[in-house]
């Protein structure tokens, strides 16, 4: 089955998830394939074959490297995604971001770099609903 590129990454989800839930803190590195769910605390770095959601609350200090990113929490450090990473309206981070596609809601805080590496535009949204569906191209 095709994915389809127009469906948000929340959307998609199927795999097998892991969740770092509100109030737990991981202290360190690792690597994994699949979906993670953060919605405690983070500091290390990460390499994920799969989705990384960083959910309001949730808070990363680090190098966050995955497949998708989607971030609606607070990340201090270095964000890269090789397919499309997401900004929502919650979000605030400190640092360089970089994806193919990068989609920043209104009401994202992006202090630093940021970096489309496919050469696309910025996509910039209004979140209609808990985490998202309408999306519009920067001009």
């Amino acid at each position: 089955m095709t994915r389809n590129r127009l469906r948000r990454m929340l959307d998609d989800a199927g795999e097998t998830t892991t969740l770092i839930g509100e109030g737990s803190t991981f202290r360190g590195d690792f690597n994994g394939k699949g979906s993670f769910i953060i919605g405690g605390t983070i500091v290390g770095d990460c390499d994920v074959d799969g989705t990384v959601t960083l959910a309001a609350g949730g808070s990363w200090e680090g190098h966050l490297r995955a497949r998708d990113v989607v971030i609606a929490g607070t990340v201090r450090g270095e964000v890269t995604a090789q397919r499309k990473l997401e900004i929502g309206p919650t979000a605030r981070v400190e640092g360089t971001i970089a994806g193919a596609e990068i989609a920043v809601a209104e009401g994202a805080v992006i202090e630093g770099a940021m970096r489309v590496t496919s050469g696309a535009r910025v996509t910039r949204f209004t979140e209609k609903r808990g985490f998202g569906s309408g999306a519009e191209h920067e001009d």
